[in-house]
């Protein structure tokens, strides 16, 4: 099984940005984290990161015929592109979403995620353990 994670804005600050609710842990280490569980489950996984709504697309598209799955983290995105939320319904390839923070506990605007609609599951409130359990899902999903 191949896995694309993708990382919207931002998440290149992790350790930096309002660590009080992201964390400490940096986007490298996270990358890291996700390498390694990806091994010990037996999946590939490649990780991209940007901070372009339009690269996130090119991804999604890119992943067609290629992933057998995709986990994303859209940031921002989530609550503002329907763009997203088309490339993946496009590609029809099983998406989680995933949050580090428990988004449905914060501000009124984080309670929208236009992605949402085009996944098999949503992870948030985890830390960066949500990548993980996302692709523990999809793995589980593909074995039916």
């Amino acid at each position: 099984m191949k896995i694309l994670v993708l990382n919207g804005p931002n998440l290149n600050m992790l350790g930096i940005r309002e660590p009080d609710i992201y964390g400490r842990e940096t986007y490298q280490t996270l990358v890291e984290k996700i390498k390694q569980h990806a091994q010990k489950i037996g999946v590939e996984v490649v990780c991209t990161q940007t901070n372009h709504e339009g690269v996130l697309v090119d991804e999604i598209q890119a992943a067609y015929g290629k992933m057998d799955g995709i986990v994303i983290n859209p940031g921002a995105y989530t609550h503002t592109s329907v763009a997203i939320l088309d490339a993946v319904k496009a590609v029809g390839i099983p998406t989680v979403e995933v949050h580090i923070s428990a988004v449905e506990k914060r501000e009124d605007f984080r309670q929208v995620s236009y992605i949402r609609a085009a996944c098999v599951g949503t992870i948030t409130g985890h830390g960066t353990d949500g990548y993980l359990e996302a692709m523990e899902l999809l793995l589980a999903n593909a074995k039916g």
